[in-house]
């Protein structure tokens, strides 16, 4: 093994990786599938927003494709750096509405920390010495 590889993972933390990992995306999923399914309570949101028309749609699309990218092994690096961004501005919009914006932020920690746990290249670059 050369010396900058990263060791092989723990079972225990490739468990808990996905399961953290599990739950923000299930979480985009959902929000996802509320927005493509053109729910009234989602559209009612948007037009307070001012964002009508196609935009749950393209939303809900970009949603579901960060979480897909996000829970493929060889992509789940991008996809963590894809769902960041979504975030960011879903942390931004409801800063700027004056909401709680914990959630959002809460969510890409959480994202962050299954990865963390289920790659060891994640962590090898955090803890370089």
């Amino acid at each position: 093994m050369s010396r900058n590889a990263p060791a092989a993972n723990p079972k225990w933390m490739t468990i808990v990786g996905w399961l953290l990992g599990l739950l923000p995306c299930l979480l985009l999923m959902f929000s996802a599938y509320m927005k493509l399914s053109r729910h009234p309570e989602v559209l009612k949101g948007f037009a307070e927003y001012k964002n009508a028309g196609s935009m749950p749609l393209t939303l809900g699309v970009v949603e579901l494709t960060c979480a897909i990218v996000y829970l493929i092994p060889h992509t789940a690096v991008f996809g963590a750096i894809l769902s960041t961004g979504y975030l960011g501005g879903a942390v931004h919009s409801h800063v700027r509405a004056g909401e709680p914006w914990f959630m959002a932020f809460l969510v890409g920690v959480v994202l962050w920390l299954g990865l963390y746990f289920r790659d060891p290249r994640i962590r090898s670059l955090l803890l370089r010495r």
